[in-house]
């Protein structure tokens, strides 16, 4: 079966930088779509980024374009969340998504969701 399985969250002080990792297995990898989203407490999951199949096209929230890099590794099957600067109000829990390569910022076009791994940032 599909699994995604994120890494590399933790706490961290405001300016400070985490990389998650996101380990897909189950399924061919470079077909699809990879995004990142995030879910804060009482608040709804929100679009954070995704790349394409081939890593040529990246998409990014407003709220973190500049601080956040998205890539991946179609070898190692295997997406990165590199933040940057960070901000208390980045603090959540990220989930990584794969999806059809027409896959964006919605998140009901993403098929596959990892269990999350938490983001904290402190002030």
């Amino acid at each position: 079966q599909v699994q995604l399985v994120e890494s590399g969250g933790g706490l961290v002080q405001a300016g400070g930088s985490l990389r998650l990792s996101c380990a897909a297995s189950g399924l061919t990898f470079s077909r699809y779509t990879m995004g990142w989203f995030r879910q804060a407490p009482g608040k709804e999951r929100e679009f954070v980024a995704a790349i394409s199949w081939s890593g040529g096209m990246t998409y990014y929230a407003d709220s973190v374009k500049g601080r956040f890099t998205i890539s991946r590794d179609n070898a190692k099957n295997t997406v990165y969340l590199q933040m940057n600067s960070l901000k208390p109000e980045d603090t959540a829990v990220y989930y990584c998504a794969a999806g059809p390569r027409y896959s964006r910022s919605s998140s009901g076009t993403y098929d596959y969701w990892g269990q999350g791994t938490q983001v904290t940032v402190s002030s």
